[in-house]
């Protein structure tokens, strides 16, 4: 694929990393070598990282320290993938589900989320309660204790709503995945929109977003809260890049989704000179 040409700095908050072992047993995953290369090509100077999703009782400790490890001379910034024995959903059965469930052995404690957030190699965490369950409330409070910065994946599984209720207005920053309707669900993008009036230290990120309504409505209401989210490697980096270059807004806002909201969220993003 030709590398695209623009005049934007732009860096990207939402990749999975994977070794070069599992690259070659596991679908569309690819190699860090490739990963890098495709960045290269789409003009992503520095990308957030992490493990994709694991089966159920899945163990993260390995799989952060493997990604962390990957990222060293490469233009990744690595995220600790985050777990809990919750049920996500709103149902009755889901509720009534989590007041008997207890914390295991392979899920997030908040021992893991202070090691994690005092280890140099990792700046932010990621939080996909539909694949890996909720945390409880003190794996919760030792978020915001920390302070660092979390990528929610929302949308079905994960409602706005249950975003709000459960994760939002803690006083840790949470940079919502996939405008908040992952697949494809134009009526939670629109309700995730509606969040960023009442929440601060709120954002959301464009991957896999291929709306251009929903787009340029949160890039029009919400300048300073939309971050460029490629998805790679499910869809090339190129893609996500082209999706915004077309939208019907200003330079300056481009400007912003595609890095200077980003760097405020996350300090490692920024140009060496400003880190």
């Amino acid at each position: 694929m030709l590398e695209l040409e623009h005049r934007f700095r732009v860096v990207d908050v939402h990749a999975q990393l994977t070794s070069d072992e599992l690259a070659s047993t596991r679908g569309r995953a690819i190699s860090p070598e490739k990963l890098e290369r495709e960045m290269q090509q789409a003009g992503v100077v520095r990308s957030v990282v992490f493990p994709e999703a694991q089966p159920d009782d899945g163990d993260y400790i390995t799989q952060n320290n493997t990604v962390a490890r990957l990222s060293v001379d490469r233009p990744f910034i690595a995220f600790a993938r985050i777990n809990g024995q919750r049920d996500p959903g709103a149902s009755a059965t889901a509720r009534l589900r989590n007041l008997t469930t207890s914390r295991q052995p392979w899920h997030t404690s908040p021992a893991d989320v202070e090691q994690y957030a005092y280890d140099d190699r990792f700046n932010g965490f990621v939080l996909d309660a539909p694949n890996d369950g909720l945390p409880d409330e003190q794996v919760l409070d030792e978020l915001a204790s920390v302070g660092l910065p979390v990528l929610v994946r929302a949308g079905h599984g994960f409602a706005p709503d249950a975003v709000a209720e459960t994760v939002l207005g803690r006083g840790f920053p949470v940079v919502i995945a996939h405008l908040g309707g992952y697949p494809l669900d134009r009526d939670m993008m629109d309700r995730t929109i509606d969040l960023l009036d009442r929440y601060d230290e709120t954002y959301v990120d464009t991957s896999f977003v291929r709306f251009r309504d929903q787009l340029e409505r949160a890039l029009l209401e919400h300048p300073d809260r939309v971050l460029f989210g490629s998805g790679a490697p499910w869809t090339h980096p190129n893609v996500g890049v082209m999706e915004l270059l077309t939208l019907d807004v200003s330079e300056d806002k481009m400007r912003k989704a595609f890095s200077n909201n980003a760097c405020r969220v996350i300090e490692a993003l920024r140009p060496a000179a400003e880190a």
